[in-house]
């Protein structure tokens, strides 16, 4: 599997890209996950 220096730079490259879009998209989920819905609130007592 000889693979030339371009091939590499480019399978890495857009290997690179779906990372960067699955994070950016899982950091959206997060953010509106916490806006959505309020903390639960600790009633602890004693």
């Amino acid at each position: 599997m000889a693979e030339t220096n371009d091939e590499k730079k480019a399978r890495l490259a857009q290997a690179l890209r779906d990372n960067l879009r699955r994070r950016k998209a899982q950091s959206r989920e997060s953010a509106q996950e916490g806006t959505a819905s309020p903390p639960p609130v600790d009633s602890q007592q004693g």
